[in-house]
């Protein structure tokens, strides 16, 4: 018996000494990566369910909850020290990294609450979800084929059915899935520059060609002409209307036909489909027109038409819906708004490209954006580089040969792809037609408050915008003469420092818990400058702008119940507001 037991110990401190530490370490980290093969244990599938399970924990129990996740809404992060860290010498496990990474979620914006409605950011549906999870399982590089294999797909389908909703031929059109709006808007400023300066891509952008866009264009313009090294000077403004927000095409004539004069090109002009805070869209069609009017110079090549309809996109879901039969039973107020909507984005139809954010009115998790163009030859052929040395086609499709990305992981097209497999027409329609009832019904009930005024009531979008006065104040007679009137200037900037001050209370009672009528402050932000006022068309006065409460009802739990709560909590966050300001 003891002779066995020594020899039993003899053996495996002989085991211990011959295998080395890096196998022990590296045969315990084993359950840690999800496993290649069938089991009923595997450790990915573990894992993935008690993290959710944990998350679930931080969502509010009740339905007057707050609007974040936790119940310590306090920013922690020690700023100031935490970039002081090294890289452990001991090996920890999974499931303690994963609780930590629990707690990095305490207190975030929860973006399926019905309270939150502070801008576009609706909360992604399962489909797209799990499929975005799928896709960092066994990690398909969409790349080309030979990584991709089938789950290429997802980006060339999608192409397809964008391209059929925009009345394009879906076989001549192409798409690909990039990092944000930002990226739909880089991938244009470099097939324009490509097209009009065919030697900048082995000279580098050597002439001061224009990119020209509304006043209401997202600010990526700065960050586009800026990286792609065409330089932001390079960008010309053209004024809005002062009722629709949407580019002024008289206005777009005359620098038009100014460079022209002066021989100057244009690379590309931006139409916008559906600005965030304004909800305008461009004349498509007109621009197009005036683009075939004024061409650029000889020795230069055709300026580009991209619409940066990344928030406005999804109207087109409305692609033959009868707005007589009204077959969904919107209600009569929201059909116009529905109608207007499609009528509007459906001019990309005139356009070369244009861009879609599923993570933004797809209602799919970050990031999932999609430039998509009309003419898959043209775009593939001027921006090919030719095959790598280390990467051989296996399938017809391999667009790192043309890509701004070469690695790029299939989550977005999965994302996107999934949302318009499971929305389809009527889902598009049922979501988006039941976000405008929800806004009709806001502004109903604005009405009845003559100290509010909607500010945007000519937009047919998913915002709305107010302004709420002192008591007492005609809201809408005061705000008319703000907009219209420069002798009304003082007041107007007088009350957009209220209405600043107004929205930053709303985020200190969001962040504190701060209830009101026994339910939790609503997630609202604020503008400030959405639009001009008439006196400062040029903008020549950065103060005599509009600024604006904004509530972005971008979510399918909320309800007429969530509208009425949103309008008394403004009322109390201007009262507590002034009655500080009145002096003992």
């Amino acid at each position: 018996m003891s002779n066995k037991m020594d020899e039993q110990i003899t053996e495996n401190d002989t085991s211990k000494q011959t295998v080395p530490a890096w196998a022990k370490f590296r045969s315990e980290m084993l359950h840690s990566f999800p496993s290649p093969f069938k089991t009923e244990n595997d450790s990915l599938a573990e894992g993935i369910y008690l993290a959710i399970r944990e998350l679930d924990k931080l969502k509010p129990e009740i339905v007057g909850g707050p609007a974040f996740l936790g119940t310590n809404s306090a920013l922690t992060i020690d700023f100031e020290n935490v970039k002081d860290s090294s890289l452990h010498p001991k090996m920890s496990s999974s499931n303690d990294v994963i609780q930590q990474v629990i707690k990095m979620f305490e207190g975030l914006p929860n973006w399926g609450h019905p309270l939150t409605m502070n801008n576009v950011n609706p909360q992604g549906n399962t489909a797209a979800i799990v499929a975005a999870i799928l896709s960092e399982i066994f990690a398909p590089n969409i790349l080309e084929g030979e990584y991709a294999w089938n789950v290429h797909q997802a980006e060339l389908e999608s192409a397809g059915i964008l391209a059929n909703l925009a009345g394009w031929k879906p076989k001549e059109a192409g798409c690909i899935y990039t990092y944000g709006g930002s990226g739909c808007w880089t991938y244009h400023l470099k097939y324009a520059l490509t097209r009009v300066l065919p030697g900048s891509r082995n000279k580098g952008v050597r002439t001061d060609a224009k990119v020209i866009c509304s006043q209401q264009a997202h600010y990526t313009m700065l960050n586009s002409t800026d990286w792609m090294g065409l330089g932001m000077d390079n960008i010309i403004r053209i004024e809005t209307d002062m009722e629709t927000n949407a580019m002024d095409t008289k206005h777009l004539e005359e620098v038009l036909k100014d460079c022209q004069v002066k021989k100057i090109p244009v690379a590309s002009i931006v139409c916008t489909m559906g600005t965030t805070d304004a909800s305008a869209f461009d004349p498509v069609e007109e621009v197009r027109k005036l683009m075939d009017k004024y061409p650029n110079p000889e020795g230069y090549g055709k300026a580009l038409l991209y619409c940066d309809s990344v928030i406005g996109w999804s109207w087109i879901a409305f692609k033959n819906y009868d707005f007589k039969l009204n077959p969904l039973g919107f209600s009569d107020a929201v059909l116009p708004y529905l109608e207007k909507n499609y009528n509007d984005i459906k001019g990309i139809f005139y356009a070369d490209a244009f861009g879609v954010d599923f993570h933004k009115t797809g209602f799919s998790p970050y990031v999932s954006s999609a430039f998509v163009y009309r003419d898959a030859e043209e775009f593939e052929s001027l921006l090919s580089r030719g095959p790598s040395v280390y990467l051989q086609p296996r399938s017809p499709y391999n667009p790192l040969n043309y890509t701004l990305e070469v690695s790029r992981a299939a989550t977005g097209s999965l994302a996107g792809w999934a949302t318009l497999k499971f929305f389809g027409h009527e889902g598009f329609q049922s979501v988006l037609g039941g976000i405008l009832e929800n806004k009709v019904y806001l502004q109903n009930q604005m009405a009845n408050n003559s100290e509010m005024v909607c500010v945007n009531s000519g937009d047919y979008g998913f915002v709305t915008l107010l302004r709420i006065y002192p008591k007492d104040v005609d809201a809408a007679f005061q705000f008319d003469r703000e907009l219209k009137d420069v002798t009304f200037r003082d007041d107007l900037i007088k009350h957009n420092k209220m209405t600043q001050a107004i929205g930053d209370k709303l985020f200190e009672w969001y962040r504190s818990g701060k209830k009101i009528n026994d339910q939790c402050t609503p997630y609202l932000s604020y503008s400030t400058g959405f639009r001009a006022a008439e006196y400062n068309r040029d903008m020549k006065d950065p103060e005599a702008v509009i600024y604006a409460i904004k509530i972005f009802p971008l979510n399918v739990h909320i309800t007429s119940e969530v509208m009425d709560h949103v309008i008394a909590c403004i009322v109390a966050a201007r009262d507590e507001l002034l009655s500080n300001l009145i002096t003992p």
